[in-house]
C-alpha cells in the first residue's frame, strides 16, 4: 500500500452503518445484512494490521439497539457469538487483542461469557487492539463518570485527565480518525468526548460493501489533512 506521506491514525473508530439497508435493498432479512457485515469488519482489522494502526474501535452495539425488535437484537448477540468464535485462533495467530467498552452487564449471559472468554484469551497479544463497542452510549458513559467523580470528591474541581481517566476508554487514545458508512452525517452518541479533535470520514458505501479499497482511500485521505488542534 502507498500513501502520500508515513503518517497512520493510532486509532481508527468506525460506526458500521448500512447493514439493514444492504439487506432490504436485496430482499434478504436484516440479520443477513449483519452476517455480511462482519466479513467487512475482518478486512477492516486486516487493513489496520497492514498499515500500522494500533487501536480500532468498532460501534458494535449501541444502547439505543435494544429498542430493535427482540428478534433482531437476539440474533445480533448470537452473531456476536459466533464472531468471537469463529476469529478466535485467528486472533491469537494475528496477536489481536480484545477490549470491549459498554454496559456489559447488559448482555445476555451467554454472549458476555463468550466476550469475557476471548477478552482473557488474547490479553497477553501485544499487536492491534480490537475494542468492541457493546451496549454503548457515550451520554450514558459521560454520564457515569461524572457520578463516579462525583462520588470520590464531591467539591473537588476536575481536570480534562481526570475526567477522561474516569470513561470506559480510560486505558486508550483518543480517537485520531473516525469512519461513518452509508452516507450519514452524524456522531450517533458515539465517543462524544473522545472525539474532539478526530478527523471525520464519510462514505456512502454500505457497510457489507465497504472494500479494503475503500479503507486505504480513508487512510490516504486522513494522511493528506493537517490536524491543528484548535491552532493556526
Amino acid at each position: 500500500m502507498s500513501l502520500p506521506n508515513p503518517r497512520i491514525p493510532r486509532h481508527v473508530a468506525v460506526i458500521m452503518d448500512g447493514n439493514g439497508r444492504w439487506a432490504k435493498e436485496r430482499g434478504l432479512p436484516r440479520v443477513e445484512g449483519h452476517r455480511k457485515g462482519a466479513e467487512t469488519v475482518q478486512r477492516v482489522i486486516d487493513g489496520c494490521i497492514e498499515t500500522g494502526v494500533e487501536f480500532l474501535t468498532l460501534y458494535a452495539f449501541s444502547i439505543e439497539n435494544w429498542k430493535r425488535p427482540q428478534l433482531e437484537v437476539s440474533a445480533l448477540m448470537r452473531l456476536l457469538i459466533e464472531f468471537l468464535r469463529s476469529r478466535h485462533q485467528e486472533m491469537l495467530d494475528k496477536n489481536i487483542r480484545l477490549r470491549v467498552i459498554g454496559r456489559l452487564s447488559d448482555l445476555p449471559l451467554k454472549t458476555f461469557a463468550q466476550v469475557e472468554k476471548s477478552i482473557n484469551a488474547t490479553a497477553q497479544n501485544t499487536g492491534l487492539t480490537l475494542i468492541l463497542a457493546l451496549s454503548y452510549g457515550s451520554r450514558t458513559e459521560i454520564l457515569e463518570a461524572v457520578n463516579k467523580l462525583i462520588a470520590q470528591a464531591p467539591k473537588a474541581p476536575v481536570t480534562e485527565e481526570q475526567f477522561s481517566r474516569a470513561l470506559y476508554t480510560a486505558d486508550y487514545p483518543d480517537p485520531d480518525l473516525l469512519i461513518r458508512t452509508s452516507g450519514e452525517m452524524r456522531l450517533s452518541n458515539f465517543l462524544l468526548w473522545q472525539m474532539s479533535y478526530a478527523e471525520i470520514y464519510v462514505t456512502k458505501k454500505l457497510w457489507p460493501e465497504f472494500s479494503r479499497e475503500d479503507f486505504l482511500d480513508a487512510m490516504r485521505d486522513f494522511a493528506q489533512r493537517e490536524r491543528r488542534y484548535g491552532g493556526i
